[in-house]
């Protein structure tokens, strides 16, 4: 308590030489003083520009940088708050409730440590401050609640954070952290918060939050221009398929037949995977087509990170966990796989296949569970077919026959509308008499036209699923053409959330089919 006493009495010197509350420096870069900057888009507190000469536009938010003595106080007094309160009180349910309670019992250590003696006008800057930092991420707690971001990357010292933008891509901020200690800090909380570890022996950190945010952090010197923090985060509100059709990424004629081959006519569920590179929106969209699985159906997902979230009340998310630095405790996802095959499901979504569970996956699909869903990378609907069967993977080309489509999705950069994500393929798995297997492509993209077209090759799964549902091809065509009117009133009625547009979906198949 004699050094944090120290400190604080170094520190309030400067506080209380002022009649006025700290004044603090907002972060700045050269950019921002610009003449040649044109305003974009404002939120909130939030300025995008876009700056002359510069490809890359730029984000702007208020963000305090603390210099000095004030840093030392406000780090004085974290510490003394970190040592007297839990900020992780398991009652405090909303980020609201959380930061009042903090904001009170800071003000009361102030309050109660004559050492402290802030002046009465400077109190509320600090202790908010401190909140701050306890409560939430810091410099980066404006970047973290903007739901418009899809990534925060902090990319070492002496760095602006760049984030992605849903609607602007990838933009430079006014954020900056000019000593890695910051940075240090800011990771090993966020790592304490989710019950994880990271030092100097192991100083990588693969987690996620309690909202489903993907957190990746490497310390200094791994990372020797500074310690890295990249955080993924997910939207409030989730992707429907409406939303992906008002972006442009699919259609209502090819979104309806995925919606068919999904759901299968109460007859004959498609196995299907979702392929693309990273970031093409892969999970998105297996979320989106989700919504077509019957909603009285026995669903369990599976993945790395719980990402995919349906509106089902029978729905249980399986998450995998990675072995501890002392290389235990390992749940990998071919263990849940494995299990979640006892639980009597009647579909199952595994979030990313690419490893041993790929066997234990198309297994499951040769002996019965129809309906499966995953997501592979790859570039091709055809490269797809030869990952599988490469290592580490491995699946015997005999049992391909049970995969009926592979969508395949890619990120492409689109000098009239910049950077787009497209459904570029979906391919129908085929096998010939021999039993092996290939790929026969029945939508394909148009770049020209920016358009998802049927390419005229005849699609052998209408065929099946007429056998099963005991209906003629003309009137499988029939429901597909049903189903398309259906998307396309919801798009002109302007309907896109996840529940509504999932209410409308299962509702049709109960009265329709």
């Amino acid at each position: 308590m004699a050094y944090l006493s120290d400190m604080l009495r170094k520190a309030k010197q400067q506080s209380s030489n002022t009649s006025d509350a700290p004044e603090t420096e907002n972060q700045d870069s050269n950019l921002t003083s610009s003449t040649d900057r044109i305003l974009v888009e404002s939120y909130g507190d939030t300025k995008i520009y876009q700056i002359k000469g510069d490809k890359q536009m730029y984000y702007e938010t208020p963000s305090p940088r603390y210099r000095g003595e004030e840093k030392v106080l406000i780090e004085s007094l974290l510490e003394l708050a970190a040592n007297s309160i839990n900020a992780n009180d398991k009652l405090l349910q909303t980020r609201s409730e959380k930061r009042a309670r903090l904001y009170s019992a800071v003000m009361e250590i102030v309050d109660k440590n004559p050492q402290i003696n802030l002046p009465s006008n400077a109190k509320n800057f600090y202790v908010n401050a401190v909140v701050r930092e306890m409560a939430g991420f810091g410099l980066i707690d404006p970047l973290i609640y903007d739901d418009n971001l899809e990534e925060v990357m902090v990319i070492g010292v002496n760095k602006p954070v760049y984030v992605f933008h849903r609607k602007h891509d990838m933009l430079k901020t006014n954020i900056v952290f000019y000593n890695d200690k910051d940075i240090y800090d800011l990771i090993d909380r966020i790592a304490r918060n989710v019950g994880r570890h990271i030092d100097l022996q192991s100083p990588m950190l693969d987690a996620r939050l309690a909202d489903g945010t993907r957190v990746n952090a490497i310390l200094m010197p791994r990372s020797p221009a500074g310690s890295t923090l990249t955080l993924r985060k997910f939207r409030a509100d989730p992707l429907s398929i409406m939303d992906l059709i008002n972006y442009g990424t699919i259609n209502p004629v090819s979104a309806a037949f995925l919606w068919m081959g999904v759901e299968g006519l109460k007859s004959y569920p498609a196995n299907m995977l979702i392929s693309g590179g990273t970031a093409s929106g892969k999970t998105t969209m297996l979320n989106a087509v989700g919504s077509f699985i019957p909603e009285h159906e026995r669903l369990i997902t599976i993945e790395d990170t719980a990402e995919i979230r349906l509106p089902f009340e029978h729905l249980i998310r399986f998450e995998s966990r990675p072995p501890s630095t002392e290389g235990q405790g390992e749940v990998s996802i071919n263990m849940l796989l494995t299990n979640a095959l006892r639980m009597r499901p009647d579909r199952i979504v595994v979030g990313e296949v690419r490893g041993e569970e790929a066997y234990t996956l198309f297994n499951a699909m040769n002996t019965g569970h129809k309906g499966s869903l995953g997501t592979v990378h790859a570039n091709s609907a055809k490269e797809t077919l030869v990952r599988l069967t490469s290592p580490p993977m491995n699946i015997p080309g005999v049992m391909l026959s049970a995969l009926n489509f592979i969508v395949m999705q890619q990120r492409i950069y689109d000098p009239r509308k910049g950077l787009v994500r497209r459904v570029t393929e979906i391919g129908e798995v085929v096998v010939d008499e021999e039993l092996n297997s290939s790929v026969k492509i029945i939508f394909q993209w148009n770049p020209n036209k920016d358009v998802l077209m049927e390419t005229g090759e005849p699609i052998l799964f209408l065929k099946t699923l007429a056998d099963y549902a005991g209906l003629s091809v003309s009137a499988v065509r029939d429901e597909w053409k049903s189903r398309t009117e259906l998307i396309e009133n919801l798009y002109e009625k302007g309907i896109r959330d996840l529940t509504t547009v999932t209410n409308s979906i299962q509702q049709y198949t109960k009265e329709k089919v």
